[in-house]
């Protein structure tokens, strides 16, 4: 099986029983955690037969493991190279491969599309300064390269 569809008509049941604990207390118009929210978001790429990964960024102390003597923070997540390029850009929480049937005078192939949703809770509301001003900065640079950027509090269409 190869998406959501397939193993949903294999295991109706199942479905049901996945759908109702991932949309249980959460509503698009407010109320719910991240987390649900995300759930949720997962959810719908799925079923639009596209794959989705969870993106951590951050950073954590290192030690020598022989001496214990600090060393530079080990970075991780996408455009996590530096505090300063972290200030500026945010990759999101969701990345995304996106399959895409070409056009016909592109010899009709389907190619990955690479994409990237930025969740936050229901209900929340977009703002332009700090943290979400470089996770503006981050869909922007995607979707002006051609990917699929999007932010969500639950659903996505893709």
């Amino acid at each position: 099986m190869n998406s959501y569809t397939e193993w949903a008509t294999a295991y109706p049941e199942a479905a049901l029983a996945l759908g109702t604990i991932l949309t249980t207390d959460v509503s698009h118009s407010g109320g719910g955690s991240e987390a649900r929210a995300q759930q949720r978001a997962r959810l719908d790429i799925s079923r639009q037969g596209a794959l989705s990964w969870r993106n951590n960024v951050g950073a954590t102390p290192a030690k020598c493991p022989d001496c214990q003597a600090p060393q530079q923070p080990v970075r991780y997540g996408l455009a996590n190279d530096s505090v300063r390029v972290n200030q500026r850009i945010k990759s999101s929480d969701l990345i995304l491969l996106i399959p895409r049937m070409i056009t016909p005078d592109m010899v009709g192939k389907v190619i990955g599309q690479f994409g990237a949703v930025e969740v936050k809770r229901p209900g929340s509301v977009r703002t332009t300064a700090g943290r979400e001003a470089a996770q503006s900065a981050w869909l922007a640079l995607v979707a002006k390269n051609g990917g699929y950027a999007s932010f969500s509090t639950g659903s996505v269409r893709l």
